[in-house]
């Protein structure tokens, strides 16, 4: 089963989220990157904590993959989708991703 992705028109939120959450787009499933890796591909290296606060304000979860950005340090940080970090879990588990 495919998922529609949300289009640009359909994002309602600042420029700097949409940038963020159009990368999240990008994101291959069964891979992860963390808040810092998308910083940077967005040419915002030094944005990692304000790519989290976007991520957080998907309005669109799972859809756009927010659950693929984790932190540095390896751990979930957080999911603000239906069933929080426990979802995010499972999401990544069932991409093979072990966490």
């Amino acid at each position: 089963m495919k998922l529609n992705r949300p289009s640009n028109n359909d994002f309602n939120g600042t420029k700097f989220q949409k940038k963020v959450w159009n990368y999240l787009k990008t994101i291959r499933k069964g891979t992860v990157k963390t808040y810092k890796q998308v910083a940077i591909g967005i040419n915002r290296p030094k944005s990692a904590r304000a790519v989290a606060n976007a991520v957080g304000k998907n309005p669109f979860a799972p859809k756009i993959p927010c659950h693929r950005v984790i932190r540095s340090d390896g751990s979930l940080g957080g999911y603000s989708g239906k069933g929080g970090v426990k979802t995010k879990k499972l999401l990544l588990k069932r991409e093979g991703i072990i966490v």
